[in-house]
């Protein structure tokens, strides 16, 4: 595998990597130009066993020999010191390792809900911490895949995978478009929509019928603004989980995945 030395963060062949920290900047550069940034060796070995293809291959120079088994095709594998990394970045490498990897097309909705028995629909979510838990979440609590509103953040930005442990190329996900029409393909897809809210007339969780369990879509909203009403009104029905001690609610990871698990409990192991 042979290893090229940068010695400069302004390096044209590290591009990919320059300002990570710089969301704004991250956001309009990584999906025009068809790429996401992996950290750390289990995620970018996770991203290379979906079948991402890779661009690059960043590390740390005293760490190159933990790439050595893998096969890095054409994609060049670059070292540099951690002063180096730091700089071309804007922060500590920690892990010692990142890769730039190319996008793969996006399937439509309807593809997805197709080979779907239990989804998750998420509106709004622009907190990259919060998706990435989120994709963990459904990843490990058996729902098939995650559907996003044009206006949610995008699972393949670096914090997002890294918080997910590379969990985001596990699960299929799709756009959701026209956003809230589109609620209406997924209820003719044969799903039951359940739009989890702190109303205190929504329906326990716990308490759900057989049939609204059966092909469940659980419709989340963002973090403190929730779901929009528009989003509401185009779901089956509205669905809590029972708080204790005056808190109203959970964050919206936590309430993905204490959702996910209701929903499942049953689900032969």
């Amino acid at each position: 595998m042979p290893v090229h030395l940068i010695t400069e963060p302004d390096d044209e062949r590290i591009a990919d990597y320059r300002a990570l920290t710089d969301v704004e900047l991250r956001t309009r550069w990584e999906p025009p130009h068809g790429l996401f940034i992996a950290e750390g060796e289990l995620v970018l070995r996770r991203a290379l066993r979906a079948g991402y293809p890779a661009r690059s291959f960043l590390v740390d120079a005293k760490r190159v020999d933990q790439l050595a088994d893998l096969d890095t095709g054409d994609a060049p594998v670059y070292a540099a010191t951690p002063h180096v990394l730091r700089e071309a970045t804007g922060f500590h490498v920690h892990r010692g390792v990142l890769a730039s990897f190319r996008r793969k097309p996006l399937p439509a909705a309807g593809e997805v809900l197709a080979t779907a028995g239990r989804v998750v629909i998420l509106e709004d979510v622009n907190n990259h911490t919060n998706l990435g838990a989120i994709f963990r979440a459904v990843a490990g609590l058996g729902v098939d895949a995650v559907l996003l509103s044009p206006t949610c953040a995008d699972p393949l930005y670096r914090r997002s995978v890294r918080v997910s442990m590379g969990e985001v190329f596990a699960v299929p996900y799709a756009k959701l478009e026209p956003w809230p029409a589109a609620l209406a393909d997924v209820r003719a897809a044969g799903f039951t929509v359940l739009a989890m809210t702190p109303a205190p007339d929504a329906v326990p969780i716990q308490r759900l019928d057989p049939a609204q369990r059966a092909r469940a879509a659980l419709l989340l909203g963002a973090e403190g603004a929730g779901l929009t009403d528009t989003a509401m009104a185009a779901s089956d029905a509205r669905v809590v989980i029972p708080m204790r001690r005056g808190v109203d609610s959970l964050n919206v990871a936590a309430a993905t995945a204490v959702a996910c698990w209701e929903l499942g409990r049953d689900d032969p192991l």
